[in-house]
Parts: structure tokens; C-alpha cells; sequence
């Protein structure tokens, strides 16, 4: 199979997770990036930010217009969140690569028992503390500058879990934390990216787009609750490979 053709497979696949689940796309970016194409482990991080920058930002607007995005607790989340991301990234450069894998793991296997123990809330509370907003983005943010991910898989569990928005809002608010995560994390590897194959990223970037207006038409006919299990069980998934992985 042509690394065309797995480009835009792979790029549908993502798109779809981002749109409909609002989340998991760098997660899977990555992985595909390093052993479907064969990009190093440095420029698949990098080019996974742009596709996930440009997948996240298309599938906002498609969920903003149906009015599932709350537009104060994301920008809380994001903002909240930059600075401990910038400084995390720093110091996970210091931590050997299994140990990272091994707590990527860890913090997606926790994250999806959490979503699997917590049902949706039929309502959304009246309003939002911002003090608890920013500290859960402030952590979010610690994490995902730590992992190196777009973050997504944690931001639905927190906005479910911590803020106690519904699945569908979550799903749409976590895409904006992920765009402004995702495009403060690129501006810190601008001066030491490595060399790109666009060839593959513009592609893949397409297909990841267009596989995110589909997703979001898929979250619209499925029940919240059904997509919280969903989500959990890809974060599992995910976990469990990633937990093979970091000691074999």
C-alpha cells in the first residue's frame, strides 16, 4: 500500500475520532505517523500537531454552529493551561522515552475507567466556578505539555467529570482546548522541527479534515452516553498498547 493511500486512510481514521469523540486524534496520529509512513518519532510529534491543529479547528466550527461549544470554560481550560504546558514540555525532554510512554498509559487507563464509572449528567450545572475551569486546565495542560499530545482524551473526561458538562458540549469544547494547545505547542518547536514530508502531511491533513465533518455527523446521531463509552473504551485501547510498548 502507497504511504499516499495510508496517509489519507490514516487521516480519515483521525478525523472521525476528533469529530466525533473530540479527542484521540493525536494519540493516533502519532503511531501512525512512526509505523504506517515511517516518520521519526521527533517529526511524527510535529507533523501530528499540525494535523491535529487543522482537523481540531475545522471540527470546532462544524460543532460551534450546532451550539456545543462553550466558548468561557474552553478558553478557561486553554488559557489556564499554556504556561504548564510550555513548562512541562520543557522538562519531559529530561525523562527517559519508556517511562513517558508508561505514564501516557497510565493517564489514559485512568482517564477512561473514569468515564466508564461516570455517567453524563442530563443537565449542565447554571454556571461554571472559573477557579475550578482553570485548575483542571491548568492540569490538563501539565499533562498534555508532558506527554506531548494534543490532549482531547483528557479534556472530554474533565469537562464530563470536573466541569459536569454533557457529552456533546464536552466533545466540542474539548476540540477548542485542543486547537489552542496544539498551536502553542508547534510555536515551541518552530526553531527545532525536523525536516517535514509534506507529500504525506497534506494529505493526510485533507483527510483528517474531511474524516471530522463526518464524525461530527456521527456524534448527532448517537446518544451520549453511548459515545462516553466509546471514548472509554478507545482510551483503553490505546492504554494498553501503549503500556505493551513502553516495556517490551
Amino acid at each position: 500500500m502507497t504511504a499516499l493511500i495510508l496517509a489519507l486512510v490514516a487521516g480519515a481514521v483521525i478525523g472521525l475520532a476528533l469529530g466525533a469523540l473530540g479527542g484521540g486524534g493525536s494519540v493516533l496520529a502519532v503511531p501512525a505517523l512512526i509505523y504506517l509512513l515511517g516518520f521519526t518519532p521527533a517529526a511524527a510529534t510535529t507533523a501530528s500537531l499540525i494535523i491535529v491543529t487543522a482537523t481540531s479547528a475545522a471540527a470546532l466550527s462544524t460543532h460551534a454552529t450546532s451550539g456545543n461549544v462553550r466558548w468561557k470554560t474552553g478558553a478557561l481550560f486553554a488559557a489556564a493551561g499554556i504556561l504548564p504546558a510550555v513548562v512541562t514540555a520543557t522538562l519531559a525532554v529530561r525523562v527517559p522515552e519508556p517511562v513517558l510512554t508508561a505514564a501516557f498509559a497510565a493517564v489514559a487507563g485512568l482517564a477512561a475507567l473514569r468515564m466508564l464509572k461516570t455517567s453524563a449528567p442530563d443537565e449542565e450545572p447554571r454556571t461554571v466556578r472559573p477557579a475550578r475551569a482553570a485548575g483542571a486546565g491548568a492540569g490538563l495542560g501539565a499533562i498534555t505539555g508532558f506527554l506531548g499530545v494534543g490532549g482531547g482524551f483528557l479534556a472530554v473526561p474533565a469537562l464530563v467529570g470536573v466541569v459536569g458538562l454533557r457529552m456533546r458540549p464536552a466533545v466540542g469544547t474539548s476540540l477548542l482546548v485542543i486547537t489552542v494547545n496544539s498551536l502553542a505547542a508547534l510555536a515551541v518547536r518552530t526553531s527545532s522541527a525536523a525536516p517535514l514530508d509534506w507529500a504525506v502531511i497534506a494529505p493526510f491533513t485533507g483527510a483528517a479534515i474531511l474524516g471530522a465533518w463526518d464524525g461530527k455527523r456521527l456524534a448527532a446521531k448517537i446518544a451520549g452516553p453511548t459515545l462516553q463509552r466509546i471514548f472509554a473504551v478507545v482510551l483503553l485501547a490505546v492504554a494498553a498498547f501503549m503500556l505493551v510498548d513502553a516495556i517490551r
